[in-house]
């Protein structure tokens, strides 16, 4: 499957779930674009597209924790992304390790 295979909205983006390569924790969902995938790929870390900014991003290049691009999938449909990271801190801007810290449901540990 390459990039042409992919289904992207009609704002070209697609979603992208971020996830730790070894432990399978779920560190983030963000959205890509066409060129934030060739860059993930071509320099081995990983591109974002900021709707909010409307432009590219490189996460953790301002703080320091970049993600280590291991693999790069598409589920069957090939309208959703998993990047499989090693993230060597944080990866939510709050400075908790997963953006996924809030329950709804019973206790976090956030």
């Amino acid at each position: 499957m390459g990039i042409d295979d992919l289904k992207f909205d009609e704002r070209g983006l697609i979603p992208c779930v971020v996830q730790q390569y070894d432990t399978g924790e779920v560190l983030m969902v963000a959205w890509m674009s066409a060129e934030s995938i060739r860059l993930t790929v071509e320099t081995g870390t990983t591109w974002f597209w900021s709707r909010s900014r409307q432009e590219l991003w490189n996460k953790g290049a301002t703080s320091g924790n970049m993600q280590q691009l291991r693999e790069l999938r598409a589920d069957c449909d090939g309208d959703t992304l998993l990047a499989l990271v090693d993230s060597p801190g944080p990866a939510c801007h709050t400075g908790n390790r997963s953006c996924f810290y809030r329950s709804l449901t019973g206790e976090s540990d956030g």
